[in-house]
């Protein structure tokens, strides 16, 4: 099983191109349409879910492999570079991670931040989280 990463939000995104060798990448890797679809029936708000992906989900939790959470920290910082071209002032997006396979089990929280607030050593995202991130 793999960890894998999910965003919502109320615009179409471009998913990125294979040759491009980006930090984030949108679009599937450990995910297929029914988790997408699961993802966004029992956690996620958004008309558009994309699964997003650098070979390992998003996990900011202290009880993890130090290397992988400063490497989630540096993932979700750039995801929120990159989201922030596309949100409106008020809008938000969305991001959840599980293991793939349990999209559809009960979240364990909920949080809210601002993208323009964002301290990532000051944060704790455990898988099954939905996080909103607003603009």
């Amino acid at each position: 099983m793999s960890l894998a990463s999910y965003i919502g939000c109320n615009v179409e995104v471009p998913l990125s191109n294979d040759e491009e060798n980006n930090f984030i990448y949108i679009g599937d890797c450990f995910s297929n349409k029914y988790n997408k679809q699961d993802v966004q029936k029992y956690q996620i708000t958004t008309p558009f879910v994309y699964e997003v992906s650098s070979d390992w989900g998003i996990e900011i939790s202290e009880d993890m492999n130090q290397t992988t959470c400063a490497e989630s920290k540096k993932k979700l910082i750039a995801l929120c570079e990159i989201m922030d071209s596309y949100l409106e002032k008020g809008d938000y997006f969305e991001l959840y991670s599980c293991w793939g396979g349990e999209e559809k089990d009960k979240r364990v929280g909920d949080i809210t931040l601002k993208i323009d607030k964002l301290n990532v050593d000051l944060i704790e995202l455990p898988e099954k989280t939905l996080v909103r991130i607003e603009k």
